[in-house]
Order: C-alpha cells, then sequence, then structure tokens
C-alpha cells in the first residue's frame, strides 16, 4: 500500500524557481536519494507565496526517514522555504477507474 504525501510550504517562490535552475543537480541528487528510500513519483507546484509538493511513497515511514534527514532540511531552507514546518497531508493511494 503506497500513500500520497502532499506538502505546502510558505516561503520565496521567486528564490525556489531561481533554486531550481540554479542548483538542478542538487535538486537530482536528492531525487535518487529518494527513490533509494522508497519514493515513487514526485512533483512541485508553485502557488503565490507557497510551493506544493505532491509525491508517493512506500509508506509513511519511508517518508519521514527521508525527510527528516537534516541535510534535506537544510537544502529545503536555503532554497526558499519560510522556517515554519510545512503543512502535510498524508494519504492512502487508491486506484480508481478515472485515474491517468
Amino acid at each position: 500500500m503506497s500513500v500520497l504525501v502532499i506538502g505546502k510550504f510558505q516561503g520565496d517562490t521567486a528564490t525556489f524557481r531561481q533554486a531550481l535552475a540554479d542548483r538542478a543537480g542538487e535538486f537530482a541528487k536528492y531525487a535518487d536519494m529518494a527513490r533509494a528510500a522508497g519514493g515513487i513519483h514526485h512533483r512541485f507546484g508553485v502557488g503565490d507565496g507557497f510551493v506544493i509538493v505532491v509525491d508517493e511513497w512506500e509508506s509513511p515511514a519511508h517518508f519521514q526517514q527521508f525527510f527528516s534527514d537534516p541535510e534535506l532540511q537544510a537544502f529545503i531552507g536555503s532554497i526558499g522555504a519560510a522556517p515554519a514546518p510545512p503543512e502535510l497531508i498524508v494519504a492512502e493511494a487508491v486506484a480508481s477507474a478515472d485515474q491517468y
């Protein structure tokens, strides 16, 4: 049973967008680490003053272990996230006939 993890990070979206371009190698490194730790899918979205992360993980425990890494937390802060913890939603992923 996999889980969907949706995170909403308040912060500086201009800094985040610039980091996507300037620090692509670091993003790729964390993507590789996430896949090795049980990450299945990953996507970002940018809104007015926030970044949304939509992930699928093998389990909540796999996500928590990856997300609690101090190096990852420092990276998140350096790319524009506010110091406040993100809003996280974790839900069981279910299949449906309209899935695409």
